[in-house]
């Protein structure tokens, strides 16, 4: 090549032309306008409504509810596992009341399904959702079904070992104060316990299960074992307690800011809690004593009014003596008539032997005479079984005795009782 075509290199820049750096080109603090909040951060909140955000259990903004509601609807819903053991704590449940055995009743209680649903079914009628009620009610009656139905196959079995005393079903098949104390504070513990914790309320639920599942399976043992009081009383205290547990837990919630988020939800917890209250004051007897109560206010006790009477006079007999009064006794006889009870007879007619032996005492007693067919006796009201046989006493003359209820005949015919003693009264 010649010289030429030769190009010559650039030459090396001078330190006052510098390349520029990465700050330069992209700066670490954008230009931004003043109203701009950057993705992932809130506004500061002043103090006050810091704290009361920080009280509030449901977060105010739409998702973070829609967020909450949906992790609690999914630890509601029953599993198979909820109705697994609900078979196996009605099947002890069942054998504890045939046995009036204590030790298994708590047995039972202890092996009874976790009661989550009942209270994602509270947490439903609070939040109007009809959907997720009617399907948690639906597996609370799935449940309900096993209990009493496990009883009543243990009330069939128990056919075999009749009578039997049922001491305790019918305990749990009444109404008692401490047991409704005791599901309230059930209802309250496991509607706080899960929705502020992650945590199984197993021991809140151990409370509402023993409410609700007692009475339930009693009636269950009654229905199999055919008594018509234990059964119909059990299902109605499991009745009551259900509302008594969806009322306190439906207070309870709402006492958590829960409420519909639409207008048309209010519906669902305004029927059915004006549903259970209904049932509450009606099945507690609460309408009796209210009503006892305002009859007592209207009752207005008489006013004693003392009443003068005028003084009774009684006419003063006078008599005159006369001398030719003269007193003749009356020779006219009048019998005294006494009413008795008219005497029942009946015809000796021993099938063998021509008569029947009367006895002192029913069985082996002391034979008193013969009497023989066609005899009419005077049968009294007093019969004795002695080993199967009945005999009664019967009066024939001066002998007063027992025959066998086998040898008499009833007659039509009455003997003509003696003649009265008349007493002549002058």
């Amino acid at each position: 090549m010649s010289g030429q075509d030769e190009q010559p290199l650039p030459a090396d820049p001078s330190p006052s032309e510098e390349t520029p750096s990465s700050e330069e080109i992209f700066p670490e603090a954008p230009i931004l306008p003043e109203d701009f909040t950057p993705l992932g951060r809130t506004p500061r909140l002043p103090r006050a409504r810091r704290r009361r955000a920080q009280r509030m259990l449901v977060p105010p903004g739409a998702d973070e509810r829609a967020a909450l509601l949906s992790s609690l609807a999914r630890r509601a819903f029953p599993s198979f596992e909820f109705f697994l053991f609900a078979f196996l704590g009605g099947v002890v449940l069942g054998a504890a009341y045939l046995l009036d055995s204590p030790a298994l009743l708590l047995l039972g209680i202890l092996l009874a399904p976790l009661l989550t649903p009942w209270a994602g079914m509270t947490l439903a009628i609070m939040t109007g959702s009809w959907g997720f009620f009617i399907l948690t009610l639906c597996g609370l009656a799935v449940a309900g079904s096993l209990f009493f139905f496990t009883g009543a196959l243990a009330g069939l079995a128990g056919h075999l070992w009749l009578p039997l005393p049922l001491f305790h079903a019918s305990i749990h098949s009444h109404l008692w104060w401490p047991d409704l104390f005791l599901v309230a504070l059930g209802a309250v513990l496991l509607t706080i316990s899960f929705v502020r914790s992650e945590q199984k309320p197993v021991l809140p639920s151990i409370l509402l299960a023993y409410g609700l599942f007692l009475p339930l399976s009693a009636g269950g043992v009654g229905f199999g074992i055919g008594n018509t009081t234990i059964w119909p009383d059990g299902v109605l205290v499991f009745l009551v307690h259900l509302a008594l547990a969806v009322l306190v837990g439906g207070i309870t919630l709402a006492a958590l800011r829960f409420k519909p988020s639409k207008a048309g939800g209010f519906l669902l917890p305004i029927l059915l809690g004006l549903l259970c209250l209904a049932g509450l004051v009606y099945y507690t007897g609460l309408t009796k004593v209210i009503r006892d109560g305002i009859i007592a206010s209207r009752r207005v006790a008489p006013t004693a009014t003392a009443t003068q009477l005028p003084p009774s006079r009684t006419p003063t007999p006078t008599f005159t003596p006369s001398s030719s009064a003269t007193f003749t006794p009356s020779s006219t006889a009048q019998p005294s008539a006494t009413l008795e009870p008219t005497p029942s007879y009946s015809v000796i007619t021993s099938p063998s032997g021509g008569g029947a032996l009367v006895r002192s005492e029913p069985g082996a007693g002391t034979v008193l005479t013969v009497l023989s067919n066609g005899i009419i006796v005077q049968v009294l009201p007093e019969i004795q079984s002695v080993e199967g046989t009945n005999w009664v006493r019967v009066v024939w003359n001066d002998i007063n005795g027992w025959v066998l209820t086998t040898v008499l005949t009833a007659t039509t015919s009455t003997p003509s009782p003696p003649t009265p003693t008349l007493t002549p009264t002058p």
